[in-house]
């Protein structure tokens, strides 16, 4: 059984360098700056544009939602925001969700935040939410990513070929999970 108190009330997460806090409308303007951002657009797939009231509406359901648990990533040691780490799409009948995490910081590339952050996220969903399956889309010109997910145990699953237009290219999207079962890194 799922425990949707652990999503509607998501717990603060602590790593060694990091903290997850729950997202909110608190963190507007920097998730404004990511969705802003072009590169941190191309590695999302992110076609769409946002205007600040949407991103504050949306910031301030997300934070009362019972399906889905969203954290702001923080640096712990000077609160630097980094990016934000999603659980959600739940399928409580099949105790499954994606994944979806988001760095918008030069201060991340090749920091290790990223793996730090995946980890925290997959412990709590299985752990603590008790969910079986977490997967995860990445797109084929992130390799750093993939690497990333494989490094936290994610194991890859197919193809959706073409899956993603951008600038005249289709791009393949990746499909990786893992479950409750797999051995954890």
């Amino acid at each position: 059984m799922v425990n949707t108190a652990a999503l509607a009330s998501p717990a603060t997460l602590t790593t060694g360098r990091l903290r997850l806090v729950p997202l909110g409308t608190e963190h507007l303007d920097h998730v404004m700056e990511g969705l802003q951002d072009e590169e941190f657009r191309r590695l999302t797939g992110t076609h769409q544009r946002f205007t600040r009231d949407t991103v504050e509406r949306f910031l301030g359901r997300v934070a009362q939602a019972d399906d889905r648990a969203d954290w702001a990533i923080l640096r712990a040691s000077d609160k630097l925001y980094l990016g934000d780490v999603v659980l959600n799409e739940l399928d409580p009948d099949n105790r499954s969700m994606n994944f979806r995490i988001a760095l918008n910081s030069p201060a991340t590339v090749n920091q290790g935040y990223g793996t730090e952050a995946t980890r925290a996220v997959v412990r709590y969903g299985l752990d603590t939410v008790g969910l079986h399956r977490i997967s995860l889309g990445v797109y084929a010109f992130n390799p750093r990513a993939r690497r990333v997910y494989e490094k936290c145990g994610f194991v890859h699953e197919g193809i959706d070929r073409g899956a993603l237009f951008w600038q005249g290219e289709w791009v393949d999207l990746h499909r990786m999970a893992i479950l409750a079962t797999d051995v954890r890194p």
